[in-house]
């Protein structure tokens, strides 16, 4: 178990990493729509590009910051009665979801959305728009983002199991938004 604990741990700071940088890029979003904005209005002037370049960075900072939101238990729950439930009794809940949604669902995911980006890629596939960019960079958020949610799904799921066996406690897991 101290092995799977420490697998988990190392998921986690990964998870952390990447959910710091991918902050950075609701930053670069919001500059990049300011200034094409400003273009269109003081100049008159607009592009696809642009355009284009804020819908990648929106779908990557939903794709790429999923695990990041599960980590920290972030995630959309209608917490009828998993509220009431002892800490053990979430764990379990945690982990059978875990097992049988959460990772099914995000591995098909992947396996859907590798072959689309590997279209994407060998065709250099191009947005239809007049100055539009590549469209392979924004296929491979789809299997890099889910992914990554799997990945911090075993990592939650090695944590329950933990949680079960005793081998390891979890801090209180209300959801923290910061402001």
């Amino acid at each position: 178990m101290k092995t799977l604990l420490a697998l988990a741990r190392a998921i986690d700071a990964l998870t952390e990493r990447i959910g710091g940088l991918v902050i950075w890029l609701v930053l670069v979003a919001t500059l990049i729509s300011a200034g094409n904005a400003l273009a269109r209005w003081a100049f008159g002037a607009s592009s696809n590009a642009w355009l284009e370049v804020q819908w990648y960075l929106f779908g990557a900072v939903f794709l790429l910051a999923a695990g990041y939101t599960l980590k920290h238990n972030g995630h959309v729950r209608i917490d009828i009665f998993y509220g009431r439930l002892s800490a053990r009794g979430q764990a379990l809940v945690d982990l059978i979801g875990g097992l049988l949604f959460l990772l099914p669902m995000a591995g098909l995911l992947v396996w859907l959305a590798w072959p689309m980006f590997m279209d994407a890629w060998r065709s250099h596939e191009m947005s239809p728009d007049a100055g539009g960019l590549l469209r392979w960079p924004v296929k491979l958020l789809l299997p890099l983002g889910f992914g990554l949610l799997a990945l911090q799904g075993v990592a939650e799921i090695i944590k329950r199991i933990g949680v079960l066996t005793g081998a390891l406690t979890l801090p209180a897991e209300a959801p923290a938004e910061e402001v």
